[in-house]
């Protein structure tokens, strides 16, 4: 369990989720993960915005889509927080990137940019005001880790690098091959995760010959992986690949029933033999 009072620039600091009904979404994610949301409240266009929150604590947010000429799908969205929004989106500008909306201001929660990165992954800049991130995280029930799959991981090491000042590092899970992005001189995670504190997002690279766009997911811990798959079948989400060991986790891939998809992550202690 890690409690959060602040955030430092360059982190990944809340997650939010896109929905056409956050209230229809709230009651899924209630039986999934127990939490408890507090309002309606609004953004400044009218729209509803619930905030998630497991024992007493804020763990993400539930919004509604946007309007945009182009439709968005239901999605989870990752917020980095950084010193200055406004700069944020001037350096993912000269790196190569695009700004797809702000700066614009959330109050009283703070200030935002939503970007993309060269190959079209977006995520969130966050300045913020009243929220400064995720109350809870790296407990059941509650957010993780967001990873970037891409088809471009050297293009996309030095766009985050410019942007936020990541560096990287390279990791294998469950066999896999995946490049970690830390912050050097932050001190985060849980004493039993089995990777640097310094970590605060992966990246795996998808192959330029997939079809499926560069994006950004999230993953949160859960206590049983497999009945939370069961949980998540039962009220309206479907199961994209199910429980499966990957030491030292056992995960699953879901969707909402909106079709906003996420992992979920049991960690899974190491039998000493």
């Amino acid at each position: 369990m890690s409690k959060r009072t602040q955030y430092p620039h360059g982190v990944p600091c809340w997650v939010e989720n896109l929905q056409p009904d956050p209230a229809a979404a709230a009651r899924f994610y209630a039986e999934l993960f127990g939490w408890e949301h507090s309002g309606p409240g609004a953004m400044p266009d009218g729209s509803d915005y619930l905030v998630a929150e497991l024992h007493g604590a804020e763990v993400a947010g539930l919004a509604t889509l946007p309007s945009a000429p182009e439709p968005v799908a239901p999605q989870w969205m990752t917020h980095v927080r950084v010193d200055s929004v406004a700069a944020a989106a001037e350096r993912a500008r000269a790196a190569g990137g695009s700004v797809l909306a702000g700066p614009l201001d959330v109050l009283p929660a703070g200030r935002l940019a939503v970007i993309a990165d060269p190959a079209g992954a977006a995520l969130c800049a966050w300045e913020p005001a009243a929220r400064e991130g995720a109350q809870r995280v790296n407990e059941p029930g509650a957010w993780s880790m967001s990873v970037l799959s891409t088809p471009d991981p050297d293009g996309a090491k030095r766009f985050y690098s410019a942007l936020f000042g990541w560096e990287t590092d390279e990791f294998e899970v469950g066999g896999e091959a995946v490049t970690l992005w830390r912050v050097p001189g932050y001190v985060g995670g849980e004493p039993e995760q089995p990777v640097s504190c310094e970590v605060v997002a992966a990246m795996r690279a998808t192959g330029a010959d997939r079809a499926q766009p560069a994006r950004w997911d999230v993953d949160f811990w859960i206590a049983d992986a497999d009945a939370a798959a069961r949980t998540a079948a039962a009220h309206g989400g479907s199961v994209l690949a199910p429980p499966h060991d990957a030491v030292p986790f056992r995960r699953a891939v879901i969707a909402d029933p909106a079709g906003a998809q996420l992992s979920l992550s049991q960690l899974v202690p190491v039998t000493q033999t």
